[in-house]
């Protein structure tokens, strides 16, 4: 069980930001790691990124968006009650040390992972390039934090609201083209990582991933989290989530992620009934 010691709306009306009390967690969680919640007894269990670590508070923080059943539920929680199952840390923990210059690409909801593996590759003494992306400037999260966690952060938008006119690998290609780089970490929508992965190929730098397939226990037993990898069947939750973008099969990422959605419909309506029937009375 864990006490939600901060809540905040980050941005309206869908993403919240969370402060948990969890000591044994933030004691051995490292960037690039994540933990897996379950709200109640009759609940599912969800796998959610840490978007920060503090050891010495003993607190790790989230960032949730409102997309379906239990996301939704967790945000009509409020400061001072209990999430009763958090599990973790689970995963590798991404792969930090000194290799000169750094890129980090989140696309929209991504951004806020990438927060504590800009801390970690900085503190390496590695020069830190962060590009975001979002569709407006109004649905951008976490630009504060990356810019002081940062040497370099650039910005896109879809409609130039903000930064470049465009999306992220259009500020990537330019900045390859520019500058070499070491290393890139990319963390967002599936489709925005395979083409990031695409068009850092050409350049031969190396590409990180976090994937974010289904996944029920997160200790590799289900295989619902399976992912092809180089060829190969590898569990995101025990293998990942981090793996080499290069060697993703995105088809089968993506088609895996569709396979209950008609389900998942299903129960995010079934539970805004609910909850709407409850209100009214």
């Amino acid at each position: 069980m864990a006490k939600i010691l901060e809540k905040k709306l980050v941005r309206f009306p869908d993403i919240f930001y969370y402060r948990l009390d969890a000591p044994l967690i933030a004691a051995k969680a490292k960037p690039g790691q994540f933990v897996i919640i379950r709200l109640n007894n009759e609940g599912e269990r969800i796998p959610l990124s840490l978007a920060d670590i503090n050891p010495q508070e003993g607190t790790i923080s989230l960032m949730v968006m409102s997309v379906g059943k239990t996301t939704s539920e967790m945000s009509t929680l409020t400061q001072g009650e209990d999430i009763l199952d958090v599990c973790g840390p689970l995963g590798q923990p991404t792969h930090i040390e000194k290799v000169g210059k750094v890129i980090l690409v989140g696309g929209g909801f991504g951004v806020a992972p990438l927060f504590p593996i800009a801390k970690a590759f900085k503190a390496e003494g590695n020069e830190v390039t962060a590009i975001l992306g979002a569709r407006n400037k109004d649905l951008l999260i976490y630009e504060k934090e990356m810019r002081a966690a940062c040497d370099e952060v650039l910005i896109t938008t879809d409609d130039g609201s903000k930064g470049l006119k465009g999306v992220v690998t259009d500020a990537l290609k330019q900045k390859l083209e520019q500058h070499a780089a070491d290393i890139i970490v990319a963390i967002g929508p599936p489709v925005m990582m395979k083409f990031v992965s695409r068009t850092s190929e050409p350049f031969g730098v190396k590409t990180i991933v976090s994937l974010n397939p289904i996944m029920i226990d997160g200790t590799g037993m289900c295989g619902g989290c399976r992912v092809q990898v180089g060829g190969k069947t590898r569990f995101a939750c025990t293998d990942g989530p981090d793996f080499d973008g290069h060697e993703v099969d995105w088809e089968v990422l993506m088609n895996r992620q569709k396979a209950y959605m008609t389900d998942e419909k299903k129960s995010f309506e079934e539970w805004k009934k609910r909850h709407e029937d409850a209100i009214c009375q």
